[in-house]
């Protein structure tokens, strides 16, 4: 059981908190690299529960901002992104990308001191579709993560956005929970009626799988393990990579490239990145005739995005209409009544509640890969209360370039870790054969 101290550790993020402070050290995804065209109208960010506004200015260069004006604290969301910078609506201070004052229009030329005047901006970078901000306090901020489903290059990537109405923790402790998939995503399956080409088969035919857990360089790593053919153990492996990322099975290890970025608005709401390479996208396990299987489609249906602090990337299939549960459908064709693997995942996160109770839990073996997770954090957010010391992921990203997600077949009598090495020496992905082993 997660005592109600730690659970607090764990799920606030705000400015001055121990897991904020700890999140800060790294860079953290603030929103797609298509949101922002230049000279466009500014747009409000919640991120670590601060308020922030984003813009790319006139030659593409991207600020990110304190939303509060450095004059008298109105807020820049109604500014004009014009010629190079950000003007603010009030009395027309402007101010870069960097958040250096460079006019004060309204001060007499020889009493002005725009040189003085600093926006509280943040470093900020761009790679493979995403906008990357720094929060920390370093004057030069660490390298970027180098997590493999990033390091694909813009054209070969895919970013989806959603935001989940719930806590980041518990949002992202779905991917690390495998068992969860022979039940609400595939409670009514019977393996026999599936492609037996699919891996997928294993799940639904043995439903309590056992579990090899450890940490790791980067985080977290578990192999749920099941028996396959004769002979034979099929695996899945899933990873966490500090301090929001997950590398979930979706495919074969030797293919899968793809992963979630759990980022935290604030204490109640989570932006999910999901990236993955797009010349590797997984096909959906169907039936032995080619028919989908009911409630595993794709769906991404968005409310319009607004100009509201928690307006982007909203679902229309949410917890105000049940997530459009058809309870004729959940008698007989799915387990749960809901459309689509993503709104499962929320109805079940999100009614925990905006930040679930910890204590209240019973966990089971079936939770070791989340019960280990969250003692590799709490380590890391006391060692970094304690001295400042962080993990050395932060500083040697590369080492995150052996994490991945993804399914494989091996001989029974095979040890785990060797089949994982042994996959990961094969793997091909957006650096090349192999790339992620070398």
């Amino acid at each position: 059981m997660t005592s109600a101290a730690d659970n607090e550790l764990l799920t606030r993020v705000g400015p001055g908190t121990p897991m904020g402070n700890f999140m800060r050290q790294f860079w953290v995804p603030a929103l797609m690299s298509s949101e922002l065209a230049p000279d466009a109208a500014p747009t409000r960010l919640m991120i670590l529960g601060e308020k922030l506004i984003a813009f790319r200015d006139t030659h593409g260069k991207v600020g990110i901002f304190d939303h509060r004006c450095p004059h008298r604290c109105a807020s820049l969301f109604f500014a004009r992104n014009e010629e190079g910078g950000l003007r603010c609506a009030y009395h027309g201070w402007k101010f870069d990308a960097t958040g250096q004052c460079s006019e004060m229009p309204n001060v007499p030329e020889r009493l002005g001191f725009a040189a003085k005047i600093q926006a509280k901006a943040y470093p900020t970078a761009e790679r493979g579709g995403l906008i990357y901000i720094y929060m920390g306090e370093r004057q030069v901020p660490p390298p970027l993560p180098e997590i493999e489903p990033t390091l694909c290059p813009e054209d070969d990537t895919l970013v989806i956005c959603r935001q989940r109405e719930c806590n980041w923790l518990q949002a992202m402790e779905g991917d690390l929970d495998t068992s969860h998939f022979g039940f609400l995503h595939g409670g009514l399956i019977d393996a026999a009626d599936l492609d037996p080409a699919t891996m997928d088969r294993f799940q639904v035919k043995h439903r309590a799988p056992e579990y090899h857990v450890k940490e790791t360089e980067w985080g977290t790593m578990y192999a749920a393990h099941r028996p396959a053919e004769a002979g034979e153990t099929y695996y899945r492996f899933a990873q966490f990579v500090l301090p929001f990322w997950t590398l979930y099975p979706n495919g074969a290890l030797t293919h899968n490239v793809a992963g979630n970025i759990w980022v935290p608005m604030d204490d109640t709401h989570t932006m999910v990145f999901n990236v993955g390479w797009k010349k590797r996208v997984a096909p959906l396990a169907t039936f032995k005739d080619g028919a989908p299987i009911p409630g595993l489609e794709r769906r991404a249906e968005y409310l319009p995005n607004t100009s509201d602090w928690f307006g982007r990337w909203r679902s229309a299939v949410n917890q105000d209409n049940d997530y459009m549960i058809d309870r004729d459908i959940q008698r007989d064709r799915s387990f749960t009544g809901i459309s689509g693997v993503t709104h499962q995942d929320m109805a079940v996160t999100e009614s925990m509640g905006d930040i679930v109770d910890r204590t209240l839990e019973h966990l089971a073996v079936s939770d070791r890969m989340i019960m280990i997770t969250r003692q590799r954090l709490l380590a890391a957010l006391r060692a970094f209360a304690k001295d400042g010391t962080l993990p050395g992921l932060l500083d040697a990203p590369s080492v995150a370039r052996y994490a991945r997600g993804g399914d494989a077949i091996a001989p029974a009598s095979q040890d785990w870790l060797d089949v994982y090495d042994q996959n990961m020496r094969r793997a091909e992905g957006p650096l090349g054969k192999a790339s992620a082993a070398e």
